[in-house]
């Protein structure tokens, strides 16, 4: 992919068999001055040809269309290796779940969901939303000289003097957003069959979406994942992934742990948030925790991995490489709260080797 430079708009292709849907697009993008629709398609075929001739710096894909469908065009895509990167508009039923993390293993950068009569967004929440992961994605994309080197950051948080770190750990925390579903497969699937920790997982996801997320994890892995149920008693070896708009805590009673949703206020503008499940996981488990901060834009989570790795708990960042939009993670990185910084293929051995050092 070509670099943009800051003074550049982001040029948008548009896919989508509905005229309606293409126009609504079309005007939300069009109130953010730095991004700038060039041309529409409605099939998959359009989506190749349009790449192919004016090579936009983004194309917003639709999942199902007619001639062509948009799993199709994003693989054929994929084979001419144009490096244009790919969002896809999702509908927010079981089957558009499926085809939606089928998109993101064939190389989808994100997904939003799409305008229709049946969901609860309006057209300025996706807007806004859309609008947000554009700038962020390219933001991330950029050189950003601001003389941080994340490794150097790490190497001075050593220095510092944090809390002893000899504690058996309880449990396994995980935050994450853009271009999480993917990076979580690779962690999830990775994990051996023994593993006899619980693991509490936010991605930032659409209602509609996370039950069917959270089935696709567990297909992938030989632990139990699901999505988490209020009032559930926490079990070893399992997987909890925080429903969309609830955030996930974790409550004790009778000396054991239960998980508890809430529909509080949003957290950093999220709800599931990071921060929220990082602090009630800090106040249930003490120093007793693995942390991990993983690809998103913004900096849900950032704050209270520092306060994790404060209390005597061992955090891990995903690198800058193996991030979609290294965000989340390089704001933990630099407000200081991480130990480790590895890319998304050695989260889940770092995870295991930080275990057996604590005496797991």
């Amino acid at each position: 992919m070509v670099g943009i430079h800051a003074d550049q708009p982001i040029r948008v292709v548009i896919v989508d068999d509905s005229l309606l849907v293409r126009n609504i697009i079309s005007d939300q993008i069009k109130k953010e001055n730095k991004i700038q629709v060039i041309a529409t398609g409605k099939t998959g075929v359009d989506c190749i040809e349009l790449a192919t001739k004016l090579r936009p710096d983004i194309v917003i894909l639709d999942v199902e269309m007619p001639v062509m469908d948009g799993l199709t065009a994003l693989q054929e895509l994929q084979k001419r290796k144009l490096g244009i990167p790919v969002m896809m508009l999702s509908v927010l039923t079981q089957h558009g779940a499926e085809a939606t993390f089928k998109a993101l293993e064939y190389g989808a950068i994100d997904f939003i969901p799409k305008p229709s009569s049946s969901n609860q967004f309006n057209p300025e929440e996706i807007g806004t939303v859309l609008r947000n992961r554009i700038l962020a994605y390219f933001d991330s994309v950029r050189p950003v000289i601001t003389g941080l080197d994340p490794k150097k950051i790490v190497e001075a948080v050593k220095s510092k003097i944090f809390k002893d770190e000899k504690k058996t750990v309880e449990a396994v925390c995980i935050g994450t957003s853009t271009g999480g579903p993917k990076a979580l497969q690779t962690v999830f699937s990775d994990f051996p069959e023994n593993f006899n920790l619980p693991i509490f997982v936010v991605q930032h996801m659409p209602v509609g979406f996370t039950k069917a997320f959270a089935s696709r994890l567990n297909d992938h892995s030989k632990i139990r994942v699901k999505e988490a149920e209020d009032g559930e008693e926490v079990r070893p070896g399992t997987g909890y992934v925080a429903p969309g708009d609830a955030h996930l805590k974790i409550e004790t009673k009778a000396g054991r742990k239960w998980i508890a949703l809430g529909k509080e206020s949003l957290v950093n503008g999220h709800r599931p948030s990071v921060e929220v499940l990082f602090d009630s996981a800090i106040r249930e488990y003490g120093s007793a925790l693995v942390g991990v901060i993983m690809t998103g834009m913004g900096k849900d989570g950032a704050a209270a991995t520092l306060r994790m790795r404060e209390t005597g708990s061992s955090t891990i960042a995903q690198d800058e490489d193996s991030s979609v939009i290294f965000g989340m993670n390089r704001q933990a990185i630099e407000m200081g709260g991480v130990q480790f910084v590895e890319p998304v293929s050695a989260i889940t051995s770092r995870i295991l080797s930080i275990l057996k050092e604590r005496g797991n």
